[in-house]
């Protein structure tokens, strides 16, 4: 039954969000670019990268920026003026992007790999929901991960944890985060800088 409601939520969610054009959305993202660069790879650590990821999350992200739902006044101020069509356009483009990966610190090699792949004590493998290569699952809205900034990933675990980011599945994220000691959010992060 509860697979059912799923796949009625995921097919609702899935025709609400328009397929947007990413020509026009390239020639929106100038504003964008300022902080996620003009290829959608941040030069800062703090910013996520977008180039590659998913189209329909992106659409969510910068919808619940928008609502207030995901919670960041940067970004809230920055989704506010943007219509639909503004949104489905510039998730298309930077979904169209390519990805960039980044070097890992072997340090963290092993046990991101183990945790990313295997998981922990009461944290689920990653691999479940985002893929062995970090792709995640366009149609179920699990996101795109490989070549995510570091500090960006971690930030985000650390937000899950602490229930200040609350906009994942049935808050699936926050009790994966909630088992993560601050050592192993630091290596899933180094690791998937350079998964692929």
């Amino acid at each position: 039954m509860k697979q059912l409601v799923l796949v009625i939520f995921l097919t609702v969610i899935t025709s609400a969000i328009q397929a947007g054009d990413a020509t026009a959305g390239k020639n929106k993202s100038m504003v964008c670019s300022t902080c996620h660069g003009s290829e959608g790879i941040s030069m800062a650590g703090n910013w996520p990268n977008l180039a590659g990821q998913h189209e329909k999350y992106l659409a969510k992200q910068l919808s619940e920026y928008k609502s207030g739902k995901r919670n960041n006044a940067q970004m809230s101020a920055m989704a506010m003026p943007l219509s639909e069509e503004d949104i489905a356009d510039l998730s298309a483009y930077y979904a169209s992007l390519e990805a960039d990966l980044g070097e890992v610190k072997e340090n963290f090699l092993a046990l991101g790999k183990e945790i990313y792949e295997r998981g922990a004590e009461g944290v689920m493998a990653c691999t479940a929901c985002h893929g062995p290569n970090g792709k995640g699952v366009a149609a179920a809205g699990f996101p795109y991960l490989s070549g995510q900034k570091v500090e960006y990933t971690i930030t985000t675990l650390k937000e899950f944890r602490a229930g200040i980011r609350n906009n994942d599945m049935n808050g699936m994220m926050r009790d994966i985060a909630k088992a993560m000691s601050d050592e192993q959010i630091e290596a899933v992060a180094n690791y998937l800088l350079g998964l692929h």
